[in-house]
C-alpha cells in the first residue's frame, strides 16, 4: 500500500508552490501526492492538456508517485473533463477523483441517482477510452455519495477498472456512526481501489458568522482514533486491497508548520498501524 499526501492544504495553507509542495511532500516521507486538478488546484481544469504532465513530471523529479488527481468533473460533457482524462492517461494517472453530486432535497433522490447513473455511462466511456479510472469519493453531508448503499446503486454494472470506489471512512463514521465505516467497506468491497485517510468529529462550538454556539466540525489528529485506524486497515487487508491510500491532513488554522508538524505525525502513525497489520496478518 502506498501513502500519498493530499496536496489541498499546502496550496490553501501554506500557499506553496508545486515545486515547494513536492519538496515538502517528499521530505515528509511520503511516497506520493494527490495532485489537485480543480478550481483552485494546483493546474486548473482549463490548463490540464498543457500544464497537467509538466506539473506530474515537476512531483516525480522529487522521488514521488502520482497515481492519483482530484478533480471536480461530475458530467463528461463539461468542465474540460475529456481533456483531463486524456492528459491523464498520457502523463500515466492510473486514477482520476470525480467531483460531487448535491442532493436537491426530500423527493428528488431517485431521479437525481438516475442522472448521475447517465452522466458515470458517459464517464466511463471516457475512462475506457483513456485507460484511466474514475474514483467515486464517499463523502458526508448533502451528496449523493455520502450514503455507502447510495453509491453501489451509482457503481452497479460498471466494472470497477472504469469507476470505482474511493472509501473514506472518516466521512463514512461522520456520516453513518460508529459502525457504518465496517457496514460500508463490506458492501462497496469489490469496487474498493482508493482509501482517503481522515479523522474528524462534531463539536458544540461558537460561530463567528452566526454569534453563537453551533455545531461545528473539527479535524483531529489520527491518533485520536474517532476511527479505529487499526481495525480498518485490518478489514481492509481482509477484502484483499493493497492499493493507493490518500492522506487528506485538512487542518485549518494552523500555520503552515504546525500543518507539516501534524502530518508527519499522522504518517509516521498510519505506517505504524500498517506495520502492526501486516504481522498479525501474517501471523
Amino acid at each position: 500500500m502506498k501513502l500519498l499526501m493530499f496536496t489541498k492544504m499546502l496550496k490553501d495553507i501554506g500557499n506553496l508552490t508545486l515545486e515547494e509542495a513536492g519538496d515538502r511532500v517528499a521530505e515528509m516521507g511520503f511516497d506520493g501526492a494527490d495532485l489537485t486538478v480543480r478550481p483552485g488546484g494546483y493546474v486548473l481544469p482549463e490548463e490540464a492538456s498543457e500544464r497537467l504532465c509538466s506539473a506530474i513530471e515537476t512531483l516525480r523529479s522529487r522521488g514521488l508517485i502520482v497515481p492519483l488527481i482530484t478533480t471536480s468533473i461530475t458530467d463528461p460533457s463539461e468542465g474540460h473533463a475529456e481533456d483531463i482524462f486524456r492528459a491523464s492517461s498520457e502523463c500515466e494517472v492510473e486514477f482520476v477523483k470525480l467531483g460531487y453530486w448535491q442532493y436537491e432535497g426530500l423527493g428528488k433522490i431517485r431521479s437525481q441517482i438516475e442522472r448521475a447513473r447517465e452522466q458515470l455511462k458517459g464517464i466511463r466511456e471516457l475512462s475506457k477510452e483513456y485507460g484511466v479510472t474514475a474514483a467515486l469519493h464517499t463523502h458526508s453531508g448533502l451528496f449523493l455519495t455520502a450514503d455507502p448503499a447510495v453509491v453501489i446503486m451509482l457503481l452497479q454494472d460498471h466494472d470497477p477498472e472504469h469507476i470505482c470506489a474511493y472509501v473514506d471512512p472518516g466521512h463514512m463514521v461522520a456520516q453513518c456512526g460508529p459502525t457504518g465505516w465496517e457496514m460500508g467497506l463490506d458492501l462497496l468491497s469489490p469496487y474498493i481501489r482508493l482509501v482517503a485517510v481522515k479523522n474528524f468529529w462534531h463539536f458544540r462550538e461558537m460561530s463567528e458568522k452566526a454569534g453563537e454556539s453551533r455545531w461545528q466540525r473539527r479535524m483531529l489528529p489520527l491518533r485520536e482514533q474517532i476511527v479505529p485506524w487499526p481495525s480498518v486497515f485490518r478489514s481492509l487487508r481482509d477484502i484483499g486491497f493493497d492499493g493507493n491510500a490518500s492522506v487528506h491532513s485538512e487542518y485549518e488554522g494552523l500555520t503552515l508548520q504546525e500543518l507539516l508538524e501534524r502530518t508527519r505525525d499522522d504518517l509516521a502513525y498510519l505506517r505504524d498501524v500498517m506495520m502492526e497489520t501486516a504481522q498479525k496478518g501474517g501471523d
